[in-house]
């Protein structure tokens, strides 16, 4: 095909959709059938009305092919799991039973039975649950699910592309199950998991498949010659199937690399590549394999992680550059549009010029179309459309919001020492210790407690105008002397006020710095049914006023104990934004860092002697290919030291990180010289301790005893266990006992009682340790 003959074929399609509804309505749906308000046949038809609304949504607005299979009641790569007979024998009988509540137990657990493991989505910040799999694991094809949602797909007269894990990616996340030995390499049942997927294929031929695409992500990530031997391997055993759809094998968040002459010389149909993260590596590699003759290529030349504005013009010649060297070029975005909210017409509160920067999933799926129009069309059928495009590019180019000369200034005189503490960990340590006189082994939580429907509604009428602020104030202040009391009966060391004030630990800063803005509708899934609404760093940041200051004195006063000041670092200010893409983060990031700063030092100054600065996105964040580690992580933990390095020795800093794979940023941790960190651990029972003892690690550590994420409470012995599991690593007296995370999404009861037991067992072992 020539190359005027693949533009004249080019198509618009998608990866995948934002699940949760206009209104979050699938989120509403789950969480009423947990609480026994929906039953099993509601929830399914509220889920078959939102794939359904997606799927019409996609065909009007011109998407010519729309993805089925994305779609999820929790993860994609819990479903990925049924649909090959990966379930852990412990949850086995649950899903023998009912198939929705034993995936929801894999995925929350039960009192009895520990969920699965949970982590993030390669750097996003989606987690999904990790498969445990083990030398005796035994596959059994399951297509249910991906064949049910193809027929509904095609019963409304649409052309659908089933959206499948793919298998070596699906083996790349998984750990070896409980039990296992930790060397276990779970690509070694690769020769039996491929039989499997070739069954999933010929189902979904049979029901009408023409194209299955296998996400390969895993493949833009560093691998060893065994890891690319082995995607050759289940390409060439795939491909060689004669009863199966065509198959288009995609990538995203990152060049393809060495993955893409094994890809290129499969018998494939098609390779989907990213072309906003890596455009020119991934370039640069097709041309040199020679393109994809006779093949489909789709180009991910819309930003699916990102709510800025396509640069139309960009991607165009982008797309022009491609012509020719695959036989059908089609656009996309670069990866699935489930990572930003769904609508911008939604949102009231931002500034209508300001609104026109951003795209959200509706948007980009204007924009994938426009430019496939364009690309086949040519640029004169959608010259209204590159004009409007033009102004709002240069509209946001020229905006003060995104200039401010005396943050730019303030950023420029920073110098190294800026971010340095004034003396060593030891000589804090001695200071801290006589200062807060702390017992061995100290209990606290990690900031938030639960956010009750009280508080919400309380929320809700200071929005609409039925309490005033003195109304709203008066709710806050009775919340947070309730944590208080909680927590000084229970017995914990070091207290926190609970965060009854803050909708969420990003947008509530957000809201109080110059440089962001805030959505009202902008719901992005995080996990489960946890949506998050990431702000959107569009500017310039400065700090106009304390933010924290008032509400942590105010539980200062109630107390004699300790009352940690709870701060969002600036990594994950960035992380769990929706950040600009007009200068390097580094800059950003200083930026972010020196408001904090101010905070930090008024928190310090207002009497708060243990502030936590949490950090929960630095591994998230960490670049996919280990060649551009080092520049992330030199920047990401200097501004950790500049938002916290000009307090006294006597006060105490902590950090919080929590699901992610922390074994390769150790040394990162180490740089950013807090005096306390706190990590998840419970699921993974105590790994992260063990990989800090194997670094080691100088300072005190609170390795998490109680997992937030699920509603099961761990009784005393269990936290007990894990306790005496983390002395084999952590000494006594630089150990902390804490939960894995934040209590917000948890309810009173499970919290009150899986608190009691922590405190129980930290004096357990303090006793067993005081008569050894």
């Amino acid at each position: 095909m020539t190359a005027k003959s693949a533009a004249a074929a080019a198509r618009a399609t998608v990866y995948g959709y934002p699940r949760q509804g206009q209104s979050r309505e699938l989120k509403k749906a789950i969480e009423g059938y947990w609480k026994g308000r929906v039953d099993a046949d509601a929830l399914r038809a509220t889920a078959t009305e939102l794939r359904t609304a997606n799927w019409r949504q996609l065909a009007e607005a011109g998407i010519h092919e729309v993805p089925t299979g994305d779609f999820s009641y929790y993860d994609h790569v819990l479903d990925t799991s049924v649909m090959v007979g990966a379930i852990p024998e412990r949850h086995r009988a649950a899903v023998e039973a009912d198939a929705l509540d034993g995936c929801f137990a894999m995925a929350r657990g039960t009192q009895d039975a520990a969920p699965l493991e949970m982590t993030k989505w390669f750097d996003t910040n989606y987690h999904y649950l990790v498969p445990e799999l083990g030398p005796d694991t035994v596959f059994t094809a399951d297509s249910t699910k991906q064949v049910t949602e193809l027929k509904e797909a095609l019963a409304l007269g649409l052309s659908a592309r089933p959206v499948l894990v793919g298998p070596v990616t699906y083996l790349l996340l998984a750990k070896p199950a409980p039990g296992v030995a930790a060397d276990f390499d779970p690509l070694t049942l690769l020769d039996r998991l491929l039989p499997v997927y070739a069954q999933v294929l010929a189902d979904l031929r049979t029901a009408g498949a023409d194209w299955v695409q296998l996400d390969e992500p895993a493949l833009v990530q560093d691998r060893t010659p065994a890891e690319l031997n082995a995607a050759a391997r289940a390409y060439r055993d795939l491909g060689g199937l004669t009863e199966r759809p065509k198959l288009l094998v995609a990538s995203y968040f990152d060049r393809l690399g060495d993955a893409l002459p094994v890809l290129a010389k499969a018998p494939v149909e098609g390779l989907a590549l990213d072309f906003t993260e890596a455009a020119a590596a991934n370039l640069d590699a097709l041309a040199a394999v020679g393109g994809l003759p006779g093949r489909r290529l789709v180009a991910g030349v819309v930003n699916g992680r990102n709510i800025w504005v396509n640069d139309l013009e960009k991607s165009l010649a982008i797309l022009g550059t491609l012509l020719g060297l695959a036989d059908r070029v089609d656009v996309a975005a670069s990866c699935s549009l489930l990572h930003v909210p769904l609508d911008t017409t939604a949102e009231r509160d931002i500034e209508p010029q300001i609104l026109r920067w951003l795209a959200f999933a509706r948007q980009k799926t204007a924009e994938i179309v426009t430019l496939a129009k364009g690309l086949g069309g040519g640029t004169d059928t959608i010259a209204a459309e590159l004009a409007a495009n033009r102004a709002d590019l240069a509209s946001r180019a020229g905006s003060a919001l995104t200039h401010d000369p005396a943050v730019r200034a303030r950023t420029a005189a920073v110098t190294a020492t800026d971010a340095r503490r004034s003396q060593p960990y030891p000589e804090r340590a001695a200071a801290q210790r006589a200062h807060l006189r702390l017992p061995l082994l100290p209990t606290t939580t990690i900031g938030s407690f639960p956010q009750t429907t009280e508080l919400r509604t309380a929320r809700a009428d200071l929005r609409a105008g039925r309490i005033d602020s003195a109304g709203y104030e008066e709710r806050i202040r009775a919340e947070i002397g309730e944590v208080i009391s909680f927590q000084e009966k229970t017995g914990l060391d070091v207290l926190v006020h609970g965060e009854a004030e803050r909708n969420d630990m990003v947008q509530y800063f957000a809201e109080q710095l110059t440089g962001y803005l805030a959505t009202q509708h902008g719901w992005v899934q995080s996990y489960g049914t946890r949506y998050v609404r990431p702000p959107i760093l569009a500017g310039d940041i400065s700090r106009p006023e304390a933010m924290t200051v008032r509400w942590t004195t105010y539980a200062q006063s109630l107390t004699t104990k300790p009352v940690k000041g709870m701060l969002t670092g600036p990594v994950t200010m960035l992380a769990w934004s929706f950040v600009r893409d007009d200068q390097p983060l580094a800059d950003t990031a200083r930026q972010v860092a020196l408001a904090l700063r101010d905070e930090v030092n008024d928190l310090e100054t207002a009497g708060t002697s243990v502030i936590q600065v949490d950090e929960p996105a630095l591994r998230e964040t960490l670049p996919l290919r280990a060649c551009d580690h080092p520049e992330y992580l030199a920047w990401a933990t200097e501004a950790f030291r500049l938002t916290t390095a000009g307090v006294r020795p006597d006060t105490q800093i902590h950090t919080h990180m929590c699901y992610a794979e922390f074994g390769d940023i150790v040394q990162a941790i180490d740089d950013l010289d807090a005096d306390v960190i706190s990590l998840e651990a419970a699921r993974s029972h105590m790994q992260v301790a063990r990989e800090l003892a194997g670094h080691g690690y100088p300072r005190e550590a609170g390795p998490g005893v109680y997992d937030i994420h699920s509603p099961r409470v761990p009784s005393t012995e269990e936290a007990a266990e894990l306790l005496r599991t983390g002395l084999k690593a952590i000494p006594a007296e630089r150990l902390w006992v804490n939960p894995d995370c934040g209590l917000k999404t948890r309810a009173w009861p499970e919290t009150r009682a899986s608190l009691e037991n922590l405190v129980t067992a930290a004096r357990t072992v303090r006793t067993e340790l005081s008569a050894s």
